[in-house]
This record gives C-alpha cells, structure tokens and sequence, in this order.
C-alpha cells in the first residue's frame, strides 16, 4: 500500500487536473510548462499524452480542445505535407529544417527559436491518443479525417528516417520510442472506424500505411533489439527510459512477452534510482530522476501485475511536489553528473516546475492504480 495517505494523493490528483485546466491555452494547446522560459511552446508528443491523462479523468472538452488544435495545426499544413511526400516519392533529399517541427506556439504558428526541432513521434502520438480519446468517449471523428489523412502521409513517407529522439538529442540515428510511437499512431488509425462504421483511410492510403507497419515492425525486430531488450536506437545496445512507451501504453512488443519483460528488467535495473533516469550519461540538470518516466514504469507495473511496485512509484512522485504541489521535470536528489547543474540552472533557470506533463502522467498512473 501506499506510505502516503490515499486522500493526500486524491488531493494531488484532483490539484493537478485543475492546475492544466488552468494553463490550457485559450487555442486549446498545452504549454509545457507555464513558467519556465523555453518551454512556452506545445509539444505534440507532451501534449497528447496530456491530453490522454484529461481524457482518461473524464476531462473531456479540455482533451477535446487540445485534439482539435492539433488537427488545426497540421491542417494548415497541409499544402506543406503534401509537398514534402511528393518530393520525397521524386527521391529528392530533403533536409531536417524542412520537416514539421516537433512543437509549436500556442497559437498554432511555428516558434522563432534557433533550436532542433524535428522530431516524428508527436505525429504517431496525437494519432494514438485521438483514436483512444474518441473510442473511449464516443466522440466523432469526421472533423479529424482531413489531419489523420495528412499526417499518415507524412509518417509513410518519413517514419523511417533518422531525427532527433524524445530528448531532442542524437539526430544522427533512428530511435525505438520514436519508431515505436510511429508504428502505434499508424496502428491505431488502420484499426479504427469512423461513427458510420467505415475505415478512416481510402485503400491506396490503406495499404500504403500497411506496408509502412510491416516494414517498421520488421525494422525494429532486426535492429531495435539487444540481448532480448529493446535498445535505444537501432543497431545499439544501449536502454532509454523512453522506451517504456513501447511497452505501455503503445504495446509495439507485447507487454507481457519477453523482449518487453527484458527491457523493463534492464531499465530497471540500469536507470531507476528512487525515480528514472532518461539514460545513463546525462547531463540536464545533471542527469537527474524524471518524474514522467517513473510513472511510465509504475504504468508498466500496474498493467503487468506489479501492484505494489505501480503504487511506490506513485509515492515516489508525490513525494516530489513543492509545497504548493507543483511538480518537476527532474530531481537531483541521485544526480548523476551533478557538476552540470550550475551551469543549466545559470542558462534557464531552475528545473521546470511545474511541468504539465509530470502531473499528466501522476494522473494517469494514479487512475490505473485505481486511487
């Protein structure tokens, strides 16, 4: 059972549902974090999983509202993508910084910002999240068919190509969480019906988005695994708390089977202190303990039949809310290069409190431990 008491992590349930109601864009973006000077855009892989947490907590026009801008968002994009894939069919080489960026104003315009920014995983992730959304609450999806269709495009076209991971770092490679949150997107849209009962893809774009699974899932079972686990990128060897995704709530392996088992032995074992580390060698802040990730595995835990283990992570992350129950990015508490704080802390400040999508995912591992 729990050390905190069960009303005291209610509490924190219901002050975190309200804190991202109350920083919810008037557009419907969510910022990652309110406060926090870089962090003024929304992600499209944050915030669908926030979204996911609203919608999960029956919070469902904040979900809705955030699902609708998304869809704004790669609407008016639409001319852009549908360039981009016919290039691309043309074998023309197209660069990084004429891809979709990974995040967005909260206006829905492109930031301004000399910083990385393309990255495939929130295209999958929305997907995912609006088809679990909209089954979960019967809600339509007509409005969404023209952004679906615009965004299963893109992820045919690019699914595959080396881009920036969940941390924004390794451009050079093609990493599993991505590949995995691709994959998931894809999946869920090729499963899905529309209210009249229909696919929500015409055939050509059908079984264009097949043969993009079929040669995604035969890409990570030849090169994303080592020694039984998935790995951090393809062709390496390495764990990434990312991957976790993988295995709840996307379920690219099965999550009961033995690559899935493998690698949560192998995160645990290597990354997780009192809380998760992103991966070893990390610097942010020192390479502190995330919160989002030690949800994730309590998330695991809890749909794998490790109860007790799902409620200590849930401990664990109330224990690091602030007085006025806000809650971090990362902790220092086992930092793993703590030489690097001063010198992120003297760039951007304190870590990032609050972060919308910590309290999101103590949200969703709270309901699936049934608090």
């Amino acid at each position: 059972m729990p050390t905190a008491a069960r009303s005291d992590l209610r509490t924190l349930v219901e002050s975190s549902l309200t804190l991202i109601e109350a920083n919810q864009h008037p557009s419907g973006a969510y910022p990652a974090s309110p406060n926090y000077p870089v962090y003024q855009y929304s992600w499209l892989r944050d915030g669908a999983f926030i979204a996911d947490a609203m919608s999960r907590a029956d919070r469902v026009d904040s979900a809705d509202r955030f699902l609708r801008w998304c869809a704004a968002v790669i609407d008016a994009r639409a001319g852009r993508i549908s360039d981009l894939v016919a290039r691309a069919g043309c074998g023309e080489e197209i660069s990084a910084d004429e891809m979709l960026p990974t995040r967005y104003t909260l206006d829905g315009g492109d930031g301004d910002e000399p910083w990385w920014n393309f990255q495939l995983d929130g295209y999958g992730t929305w997907l995912w999240v609006l088809m679990a959304h909209t089954a979960r609450h019967g809600r339509p999806l007509d409005a969404y068919c023209p952004a679906i269709a615009s965004s299963v495009d893109y992820l045919v076209a690019f699914g595959d190509r080396p881009c920036y991971d969940w941390w924004e770092e390794h451009a050079e490679h093609r990493h599993v969480a991505t590949v995995g949150s691709v994959l998931a997107g894809l999946r869920a849209v090729l499963h899905a019906r529309n209210e009249h009962g229909k696919p929500l893809l015409d055939a050509e774009r059908a079984r264009a988005a097949t043969a993009s699974v079929s040669a995604l899932e035969a890409l990570l079972a030849s090169e994303g695994i080592a020694e039984g686990h998935l790995t951090k990128w393809l062709g390496g060897t390495a764990v990434d708390g990312s991957l976790l995704a993988c295995l709840t709530p996307f379920e690219v392996v099965d999550p009961h089977g033995p690559v899935a088992q493998r690698t949560y032995q192998q995160v645990r074992g290597e990354l997780l202190r009192g809380g998760v580390y992103r991966y070893l060698g990390d610097t942010f802040y020192g390479g502190g303990e995330w919160l989002i990730l030690t949800a994730w595995l309590g998330w695991h835990e809890a749909r794998t039949g490790r109860p007790e283990e799902a409620l200590r992570r849930l401990d664990w992350i109330a224990a690091q809310a602030t007085p006025d129950g806000h809650l971090p990015e990362q902790v220092s508490g086992n930092t793993q290069h703590p030489e690097y704080i001063a010198e992120w802390t003297g760039r951007w400040g304190r870590v990032a409190t609050p972060l919308l999508w910590s309290h999101a995912m103590f949200v969703t591992l709270a309901l699936e431990v049934g608090l």
